[in-house]
């Protein structure tokens, strides 16, 4: 789903759980306990969404009850946004932010009884197929418009799976390139190597735009798939006259409801109303706030804080993606007229640490390091119960596939287990070996960095701490050359299939600068078993077997040690309505929010 940042996890925006960034969260449309939601609310997540006809994706979307227009929305977020571009968009706060601005060929429609389907979004519907479901076409709608008046037409949609082949995008999801490519992990590049910079394009064959409402796309290999992954932020629309390359990613052209009127990066962001954008043509978003007033650097402790105090401007305050920080959990959950205001629910998301198999190629040496980890450490940092839960594997309970596996003890030890981690580093003679260990300069990860090194220290590894900033953390772990020993990630489905987990993360051919497989692992065996699981059409079957190899490769292979499965609590002011829980973007849905007068 996307790596989800706030808890850093890569998230895409689709965290659909099961599909998580995410993008997907079970919850309550109100006030709700996330200690006390379970895996069998988890287990409700594991559904596949229908596909909408032209019904379906007419606008204006259904309209919030009781809602007003009018008012400024004040938004606390605790890191910046490092990338705007849609193309580079695969972390979660990113990827809410993203559905005010930004608009793609499907999207997803929450009913008000919370019912998700896949709809059309810039299209007049969620797709036509072909019978073998290697072709699909998308009509656009009538009315759709850049922020600058100009119509959205087949050229910009064009322009906007061409510039996705381009070296600089590096950072968002890569399943369409591959499908149009025919090509596993990193070939999908040889297609268009420069994208469209230089003269070069996509052949009717790939991409078909026989006029300027009509996208046929041509593949290889049956795509039953497709609207769900046209539906992520990083397959938003990019205007091909407004394309200026690397600076799109600071100043994009907006075709949703709000545009940006300023951005100071790591100080603010300003959202104003796109008065270009058309509610008739939008089933999914609304334009309640006459603006997003975005306030960066504030930290969950200060977020939580400010609105728990629900006083002046936290009246009509909201976060997209902070969660209650670790110390305010229990007053949150025990205090009937602050929990009146939260929302809560399971997320996507597994936390784990990964280790860069390019220096930790001991695997010993990686076994010591998972016994001797403190999961119950990671949770209490996130706040015990109401953020999570331990994890013994890479599979979430919200995607289908899952199981109770447990291979490293992370679930039966969960304050890790020094003595065999000891006893096993000692056999392979690396006793006083040298670990980096990098981390988010968060709160969270740096009171669990700290309980990780006196248990690493104890287990007979000499640790050093390595704190990056959160903003561009990602971009940092991302690199192949980097000089770190392990770090921590997060992962969560795109959608309901667990092979927006494994592959992404996991298939040896993804390795390159940006990509989700962080621990640059690649066995062969496994890489040919994903390419197997993949064509498998039943997804049930499908479902048992991710689960079987992604447990395989935990126990034989250890690229990376599961530690949690995330849930939240986020608040709102009491002046702001319309406050639900998204289980595509795993947060509080900013499209349906309004200030209640």
């Amino acid at each position: 789903m996307s790596r989800f940042r706030m808890r850093t996890a890569r998230v895409s925006v689709v965290g659909l759980a099961a599909g998580a960034l995410i993008l997907t969260g079970c919850s309550s449309g109100g006030g709700g306990d996330a200690g006390g939601v379970s895996k069998d609310d988890a287990a409700k997540q594991q559904i596949k969404y229908e596909f909408g006809d032209a019904k379906d994706s007419t606008g204006p979307a259904e309209p919030v009850k009781g809602a007003k227009k009018g008012g400024a929305l004040t938004v606390y977020q605790r890191d910046s946004f490092a990338h705007l571009d849609p193309a580079q968009i695969y972390v979660s706060d990113e990827g809410s932010m993203s559905t005010l601005i930004h608009r793609r060929l499907t999207s997803y429609k929450r009913d008000s009884a919370g019912k998700y389907t896949v709809v059309g979004d810039l299209a007049t519907d969620s797709g036509t197929p072909s019978k073998d479901q290697r072709t699909w076409k998308y009509t656009l709608k009538d009315g759709v418009k850049w922020e600058d008046g100009s119509p959205i037409t087949s050229k910009d949609i064009r322009h906007t799976f061409e510039r996705q082949f381009a070296p600089f995008i590096s950072e968002g999801p890569v399943f369409i390139q591959q499908w149009m490519a025919g090509a596993s992990g990193t070939g999908y590049r040889k297609l268009l190597p420069d994208g469209p910079y230089k003269g070069d394009h996509l052949s009717d064959k790939v991409l078909e735009t026989p006029n300027d409402k009509t996208i046929v796309f041509h593949f290889k290999d049956p795509q039953p798939d497709l609207p769900y992954a046209l539906g992520m932020a990083g397959y938003a629309a990019v205007q091909k006259k407004g394309d200026t390359k690397e600076k799109y990613d600071k100043k994009p052209v907006a075709s949703g409801p709000y545009k940006i009127e300023s951005f100071k990066s790591g100080k603010s962001m300003k959202l104003v109303r796109n008065t270009e954008w058309d509610a008739k043509t939008d089933p999914v978003r609304h334009q309640y706030p006459d603006s997003h007033n975005i306030q960066f650097g504030v930290s969950f402790e200060a977020s939580t804080k400010r609105l728990v105090s629900d006083s002046a401007e936290n009246q009509t305050a909201v976060s997209y993606s902070n969660q209650v920080d670790a110390s305010s959990m229990q007053s949150v959950r025990s205090d009937p007229k602050v929990k009146d205001r939260s929302l809560s629910g399971y997320q996507p998301y597994v936390g784990k640490i990964s280790f860069n198999m390019d220096r930790l190629k001991n695997k010993k040496v990686r076994e010591a390091i998972a016994y001797a980890l403190p999961a119950q450490s990671l949770m209490q940092a996130f706040g015990g119960s109401g953020g999570g839960e331990l994890a013994g594997n890479y599979l979430s309970p919200t995607v289908a596939g899952h199981t109770e596996s447990d291979p490293y003890g992370k679930v039966e030890n969960p304050q890790g287990d020094v003595k065999k981690a000891k006893r096993i580093l000692k056999e392979a003679g690396k006793t006083g070996m040298k670990l980096t260990f990098a981390y988010q300069n968060s709160p969270e990860w740096s009171d669990f960095s700290i309980a990780a090194k006196d248990n690493l220290t104890k287990a007979g590894f000499d640790v050093q701490l390595k704190d990056i900033v959160t903003d561009t953390y990602y971009d940092q772990i991302g690199k192949i050359k980097n000089n770190y020993d392990m770090y921590h990630s997060s992962w969560g489905a795109d959608w309901p299939s667990a092979s927006t987990v494994i592959p992404p993360t996991l298939d040896g051919r993804q390795v390159q600068d940006g990509a989700s497989n962080y621990s640059h692992y690649n066995n062969p065996k496994m890489n040919k078993e994903m390419d197997r699981i993949s064509k498998i059409k039943d997804a049930d079957e499908a479902a048992k077997e991710w689960g079987k190899l992604s447990d395989e490769i935990l126990k034989k292979d250890l690229p990376d040690v599961p530690l949690m499965y995330y849930k939240q609590i986020q608040l709102h002011g009491s002046k702001v309505g319309g406050a639900v829980m998204n289980n595509v973007i795993s947060s509080i849905d900013p499209t349906q929010l309004y200030i209640k007068k």
